[in-house]
């Protein structure tokens, strides 16, 4: 019973890690699109 227990709960921890992992991976790919529109959206009259 006692390494079944062990493995239900790596697994859930890789799981969990991997959920995490994606979420940042979203925020960072997020991060980079709004740094791209930054340095593309500076038009207009003052812009150059």
């Amino acid at each position: 019973m006692a390494p079944s227990t062990t493995t239900r709960r790596v697994r859930h921890a890789s799981r969990a890690a991997a959920a995490a992992e994606r979420e940042n991976a979203r925020k960072n790919a997020a991060a980079a699109l709004q740094r791209s529109f930054d340095r593309r959206d500076n038009g207009g009259i003052t812009g150059h």
